[in-house]
């Protein structure tokens, strides 16, 4: 039975500081000071408050430069989910397992389809008894009173991804924009009109033009046994006026 993505071994610390972007100063247990990867490139705020717990995994792969990647962190009693890989892997092993009701009944799943010259997507669904779903996976981990807002920098790239699912939805496919937000505290969703004005806008049209949106929490498992991921609720979409 399936359980949820099951998440590397982890080794518990505290977050020292995040600085240019891709590095994680953790502190562990026994007092040691380490750098690992930190494997998101957004801009992570309210997810990398120094002192906070920190949880870390640890590559045996000898050619890489930093042995060590920061995959969760917990801020106010809330898990956040710091790996941006991870909603890819955890959706894709959803569908197959046929656990997201929207998504249910295709037999065949490919990961990283190029749908155009210059842009692929996270996801191909197909059956031969449906026609293709096309499906783009954001990772969100921005939460401010309750509300997941997305993005949490500017995003070109995901305003080209929108276009790109308008114009396969345009073409007669299923187009879905699935955002996962990885973390615990959250009651509903809204584009961060704020922070990335012409990603909202694309985001509120393409609801308008067949594009179908997706929302969904998470919950861990960190207690006894490999640590798990595994969605949870299906969040309401706050519009913009």
């Amino acid at each position: 039975m399936y359980k949820g993505y099951e998440l590397p071994p982890l080794i518990k610390g505290k977050l020292l500081k995040r600085y240019k972007r891709f590095l994680a100063d953790i502190e562990l247990e026994n007092g040691e000071v380490v750098t690992a990867h930190c494997p998101n490139p957004g801009s992570m705020k309210g997810c990398a408050r120094p002192g906070s717990e920190a949880w870390i995994s640890q590559s045996t792969n000898p050619k890489r430069k930093l042995k060590y990647t920061w995959e969760l962190t917990r801020i106010d009693g809330t898990f956040i989910g710091i790996n941006t890989l991870v909603p890819n892997r955890l959706v894709r092993a959803s569908v197959e397992n046929d656990l997201i009701p929207e998504l249910s009944g295709y037999s065949r799943v490919t990961s990283e389809v190029k749908t155009s010259e210059h842009t692929r997507l996270d996801l191909m669904l197909e059956d031969d008894n449906k026609k293709q779903c096309f499906v783009e996976i954001k990772n969100c981990t921005l939460v401010e009173n309750g509300v997941a807002r997305f993005p949490d920098a500017v995003t070109k790239r995901g305003q080209k991804h929108i276009q790109e699912l308008v114009d396969l939805a345009a073409k007669g496919h299923r187009a879905v924009l699935f955002f996962v937000i990885q973390r615990t505290d959250a009651h509903a969703f809204t584009p961060a009109a704020d922070i990335d004005p012409e990603y909202a806008e694309k985001l509120m049209q393409a609801g308008l033009k067949d594009v179908e949106i997706i929302i969904r929490d998470v919950v861990f498992d960190i207690g006894a046994g490999p640590a798990r991921i595994r969605l949870h609720r299906s969040l309401n979409f706050f519009r913009l006026d």
